[in-house]
């Protein structure tokens, strides 16, 4: 392999946003709607699968297992093929996720025992912990430097459109008088593979990143790629792209070993790595715990009807969205470390206000739905947040499997634990247990926002290259203000 200077960071970070910039964004961000549909879509019909008329007749606890194997599918599925993401590219993985989501859900809607019902929720959270390596490693590759929190947040806080979706399309199908109970939460599945496969056909039109194309000697096709999308700009918008000063130097290599990366984030960048755990665990923690069985609790505590639960669900999915749609460009003002301490902090502060009130029996099966719309306003943006950080901070070469495995790690202490946790607290029909555990969740919240605090890293406007140099640059990246 040989050594090579390039400017194609800084010609991508300092392109205007375009109609080009757009695709991307449906290319691939679309995906986290369909992981808010797959994940709520399990809480939404929880009281569905615990009847012995849907079909499956599975316990509380069961239901609660079943959105872990979900999780741990997606842990290690996020492991497998952040690994192969690295290695092999960004475009070829998130097809490969895709389709692998598609399969599982579609043979999801099939199922006749708890057993084939488990194994297809592993499947289908294989697929989508894929692709949250892949798409955020190419998402914030892609997008220019001074609008990449906004972006990255404003897409993984998309999730919340598909929970808001699963939850409305849960009136209908969810209703006996207008589907078989054993009916219903089959077609939710059968239609996520629908949606899937107007996002496979969009996605076909996203190119590789051209950064990993550079790094892995493949010059020729990044600055085809790079060329294409300045014509394509330079036509929308009549003018010329001005010259960009940044370059950097690099030795091309065909693969990155996993003792590097390994190495990289551990020896190298220590309290990065604490950071980037830290951030998943608090969020991972309060979402699988806390949300994704909010139905069980709305049918144990508060006797809401299975098909009334949707109506529950839609205004903290909006809560959770319009959150992210806010605060998310002042990650990119006001900065990232006092924005997502912000988040963290204020979340778990409210969470433990929200608990004190439902263990005194203060509130209303509405009045708790109103309090975690606020909690979750906050919440969503730093939850994206952590994505958004772990993605920034670690060198080009090893950028999914950080995400990869942080996502893992953070998701499987968090993710893999709560659900279970949670089903069986509220099993107990006990107020006061319930709230144990989202004052565990608060504390979490809080913790991470305090590291946070002390190590956080600031990104805001920075280049990736500046942020954290690649591993196969012989100098630091060089830009228009300076050397970060």
């Amino acid at each position: 392999m040989s050594t090579v200077e390039t400017d194609i960071p800084a010609r991508l970070d300092r392109l205007p946003w375009a109609r080009w910039h757009w695709l991307i964004v449906a290319g691939l961000g679309t995906v986290w709607i369909l992981d808010g549909l797959e994940v709520n879509v399990v809480g939404v019909i929880g009281p569905r699968l615990t009847d012995k008329s849907g079909g499956l007749g599975l316990t509380d606890s069961q239901v609660g297992l079943a959105a872990s194997i979900y999780v741990t599918g997606a842990c290690l599925g996020a492991l497998l093929f952040g690994y192969l993401t690295d290695r092999f590219g960004r475009k070829r993985l998130f097809l490969v996720t895709l389709a692998l989501y598609l399969t599982a859900t579609v043979a999801t809607a099939f199922s006749m025992n708890p057993l084939w019902f488990y194994a297809c929720r592993f499947l289908t959270g294989a697929g989508i912990g894929g692709e949250y390596a892949a798409v955020n490693s190419a998402i914030d590759e892609l997008i220019p430097a001074r609008v990449r929190g906004r972006v990255d947040i404003f897409i993984n806080g998309s999730f919340w459109i598909g929970t808001v979706f699963a939850a409305a399309l849960s009136l209908p199908i969810l209703n006996s008088a207008l589907l078989p109970a054993d009916l219903g939460w089959r077609a939710m599945f059968a239609l996520g593979a629908v949606l899937g496969l107007g996002v496979l056909f969009v996605r076909r039109a996203v190119p590789e990143s051209p950064r990993w194309l550079f790094i892995h000697g493949r010059q020729d096709a990044a600055e085809d790629i790079v060329k294409s999308i300045e014509r394509e700009v330079e036509k929308e918008t009549g003018e010329s792209l001005e010259t960009p000063e940044g370059r950097i130097t690099i030795h091309q290599r065909h693969t990155i070993g996993f003792e590097t990366i390994v190495k990289t984030m551990f020896r190298d960048h220590p309290h990065r790595s604490l950071l980037g755990l830290a951030l998943f665990v608090g969020q991972a923690f309060l979402y699988n715990a806390v949300y994704f069985t909010y139905a069980l609790v709305l049918a144990k505590f508060f006797k809401v009807p299975d098909g009334r639960v949707g109506l529950y669900l839609i205004p903290i999915g909006l809560g959770n969205f319009v959150g992210a749609l806010v605060l998310g460009r002042l990650f990119d003002s006001i900065g990232r470390r006092t924005m997502i301490a912000g988040t963290y902090i204020i979340s778990g502060v409210l969470l433990i206000g929200t608990g004190v009130l439902f263990r005194h029996g203060s509130l209303s099966a509405g009045t708790l739905t109103a309090c975690w719309c606020v909690v979750f306003f906050f919440a969503s943006a730093g939850a994206s947040s952590a994505y958004l950080t772990v993605s920034e901070i670690f060198p080009m070469e090893t950028r999914a499997m950080a995400i990869a495995f942080f996502y893992a790690v953070g998701t499987g202490l968090g993710g893999i634990i709560g659900p279970t946790l949670f089903g069986r607290l509220v099993d107990t029909g006990k107020v006061s247990v319930v709230t144990n555990g989202y004052f565990l969740g608060a504390g979490l919240m809080i913790a991470a926002g305090l590291v946070e605090v002390f190590i956080g890293v600031e990104a805001a406007g920075r280049s990736l290259e500046d942020i954290a140099p690649p591993l196969s640059s012989r100098q630091e990246y060089a830009h228009a203000g300076g050397t970060g």
